[in-house]
């Protein structure tokens, strides 16, 4: 989908024909001066005067699937009580532009005239209070058009729309269910659609051991050419790679059909299958789906969300799980990994595909997997959780840096990385929030990003940052509680 943004414009008829002409025309020329500088065209609607405009532009706009959601500025003293049909109505992310057209105030021109004109300190006051009153979601950014700082906040809030637009059409194919007894993959799927958008279903691992035998050795040939330019081979094992081609090409066509972003499996259910799709798992992340292990519906569609967020809409997010710590004072790092799923976005080197035993799980043969390790940065890792008639989203801070030793004999993609405020701290405050083991780790998707986000989705957003300690989370935590029991 070529996602775009609606601007629209408030004045009203009080100041003539000559001066909406003028703002008609500024107007105009701020969108497409924004669409040069920003990750998705602007697009200039109306300069709205009048409730009806206002309403019939929204309506259009929630029904217009390219409309990601709405910019809003008042160059003039608009009226907020005919945007009240308008904004009640508005199913789109919302984004209250407070700018002006000029910078500076022009000392010796500035007459009634001009300020009759450059009403926008005035008018985004008022269009500040209707979003009040209305208590509707929506980012407020300050600033001149053309400031960089601006075009920055402006391009991260249209990704968190897009990944709006990306949950509410949103499909997850399960192989099978959830890892036996495991309690933080559970979830209930009606109210994720409900509040989400999101879809998720079933499907029988006999379906995709099906589709697999319909792949042709030409359609694997082919893949195996993706895989040889993207990749170096590192092992005589050319079988287990072709096999990891025929499951990678079954599950996307699957996919493709149901339109599916997002899928997961368990190593527990691989009825049919001779290897638990690793190498087919991460080639398919590196195109932009979802993945979450061992059941995990709702991190495999916070991964696809996740990624079209980031840059080019496919950015550096992956899939993770804590797996384990090292503790030497001074020196605290997680070191994140699965048994084979990692999506090579986040790689620092070319990966490696080797093939080694995994020793888990119903697999008859050694799978295929990419080896790397992750490239140095900072970074987020982000849980959604179900607390029992709400969802959390929990973000942390991480600093991940280059692995501190080779790990030879680990034979998966890894990254390491400190949690903030520290790593002993961050993990007492993850732990305390309830974040599960399974994760999505983004170089490109900021904290604010994902709080946008959730904010647009009505969700509660937990941040654990720098600042963050645990009794004043523990504070944060009780007083959300009860707040969103009253929501």
């Amino acid at each position: 989908m070529k996602y775009e943004f609606w601007l629209i414009v408030g004045s009203q008829f009080l100041y003539g024909n000559e001066v909406l002409e003028t703002v008609d025309k500024r107007a105009a020329e701020i969108a497409s001066k924004l669409t040069e500088v920003l990750p998705y065209p602007v697009v200039y609607k109306v300069t709205a005067k009048t409730n009806k405009e206002i309403t019939e532009t929204v309506r259009e706009a929630n029904y217009r699937t390219e409309c990601a959601g709405i910019i809003t500025w008042c160059h003039t003293f608009s009226p907020s009580k005919m945007w009240i049909d308008g904004l009640r109505d508005l199913a789109k992310p919302w984004c209250h532009f407070a700018t002006q057209y000029n910078v500076e105030i022009p000392n010796d021109e500035i007459d009634m005239d001009f300020m009759n004109l450059n009403q926008a300190a005035h008018g985004d006051r008022e269009h500040g209070f209707i979003g009040a009153r209305l208590r509707k979601p929506r980012k407020i950014i300050a600033g001149h058009w053309t400031d960089n700082r601006v075009h920055k906040r402006l391009g991260d809030w249209m990704k968190s729309a897009v990944g709006v637009a990306e949950s509410k059409d949103m499909k997850v194919m399960r192989f099978g269910d959830n890892m036996r007894e495991v309690a933080v993959t559970e979830g209930d799927k009606v109210e994720a659609q409900i509040k989400l958008g999101w879809q998720v279903n079933t499907w029988a691992v006999g379906d995709l051991v099906k589709e697999m035998g319909n792949v042709t050795e030409e359609e694997i040939d082919a893949l195996m050419a993706e895989y040889e330019a993207s990749y170096d081979i590192a092992t005589d094992n050319i079988s287990a790679i072709r096999y990891q081609a025929r499951e990678e090409i079954a599950i996307k066509k699957m996919m493709d059909r149901e339109g599916c972003k997002a899928f997961s499996n368990t190593f527990q259910d691989l009825y049919g299958m001779e290897q638990l799709p690793g190498l087919a798992s991460q080639h398919l992340m590196a195109q932009g789906y979802g993945y979450g292990g061992e059941g995990d519906w709702k991190v495999s569609a916070l991964t696809a969300i996740m990624k079209a967020m980031g840059e080019n809409g496919n950015g550096a997010s992956a899939f993770m799980e804590d797996y384990t710590y090292h503790l030497v004072e001074g020196q605290e790092y997680s070191l994140g990994a699965h048994m084979l799923e990692v999506c090579p976005s986040l790689a620092a080197d070319r990966p490696r595909i080797e093939c080694h035993h995994l020793g888990i799980g119903m697999n008859e043969k050694d799978p295929a997997r990419l080896v790397f390790e992750g490239k140095a940065g900072e970074g987020i890792v982000a849980s959604l959780i179900d607390m029992g008639g709400r969802l959390r989203l929990i973000v942390q801070d991480i600093e991940c840096v280059k692995p501190i030793m080779p790990m030879p004999n680990l034979p998966v993609a890894r990254v390491m990385w400190r949690a903030m405020p520290d790593l002993l701290t961050g993990v007492e405050c993850w732990i305390t929030a309830g974040g599960a083991h399974h994760t999505v780790l983004s170089y490109d998707v900021s904290a604010d990003m994902m709080r946008d986000w959730a904010n647009m989705m009505d969700i509660e957003f937990v941040h654990i940052s720098k600042e963050t300690t645990p009794a004043k989370l523990e504070d944060e935590l009780f007083i959300k509680d009860i707040a969103w029991k009253l929501k």
